[in-house]
C-alpha cells in the first residue's frame, strides 16, 4: 500500500484534546469531527488539508484520552497517514482499529514537504528533501485492516459480511 501527500507538521506531545477538542465530542459523526480536526493547535488545518496529505509530528503523538474520535477526525479530514517519532500506545491501537495507517519514523520533514510512504516495503521518503528512511513494514494482517477501512470492516470481510 503506497501513500503520498503534503506534510502538515506538528511538534511533540500532540494530545487528543487538540486533535479533536472535547467540546465536539457530543457527536460520533466522522464528517462533523473532521470539520474541527486540529483546530485548537492549527485553526487553518481543515482549510489546507487535501485528500492524501500526511501529518508528521515528534514524540508521543496522540497522548491524552483514549477516545477513538481523534484518529477518526484525522482520517475523515482526508489525512492518509500519520508519521511521528513515537505514538501514545492507545492512539496507535485506535488508529489501526479505524484504518488510519501510522508510521514510526524520524525522517526530517518541514511543512509542505511531499512525503511518500510504502507500508508494504517499509519505506518513507521525503521527496522534497531527498531523504529516505525504513521502518518495520506493516504485516499483511494490518495492511488488510487498513485496506478494509478498519478492524470492524475487516472482520465483516473475514466472516463473509456477518460482523
Amino acid at each position: 500500500m503506497k501513500l503520498q501527500g503534503k506534510a502538515h507538521v506538528y511538534g511533540n506531545h500532540v494530545d487528543t484534546d487538540v486533535i479533536i477538542p472535547a467540546r465536539y465530542l457530543n457527536t460520533a459523526d466522522p464528517k462533523e469531527l473532521a470539520r474541527h480536526c486540529m483546530e485548537d493547535i492549527d485553526a487553518e488545518f481543515v482549510k489546507r488539508v487535501q485528500p492524501g496529505d500526511i501529518i508528521a509530528a515528534g514524540d508521543n503523538f496522540g497522548c491524552g484520552s483514549s477516545r477513538e474520535h481523534a484518529p477518526l477526525a484525522i482520517k475523515h479530514a482526508g489525512v492518509s497517514c500519520v508519521v511521528a517519532r513515537s505514538f501514545a500506545r492507545i492512539f496507535y491501537r485506535n488508529a489501526i482499529n479505524i484504518g488510519l495507517p501510522i508510521v514510526v519514523s524520524d525522517i526530517p520533514v518541514a511543512a509542505g514537504d511531499e512525503l511518500a510512504v510504502d507500508l508494504s516495503a517499509g519505506v518513507i521518503e521525503n521527496l522534497t528533501q531527498h531523504e529516505k528512511r525504513t521502518f518495520a513494514p506493516f504485516p499483511a494482517f494490518l495492511q488488510g485492516i487498513v485496506a478494509a477501512g478498519g478492524l470492524m470492516q475487516a472482520m465483516r470481510t473475514m466472516e463473509g459480511g456477518r460482523a
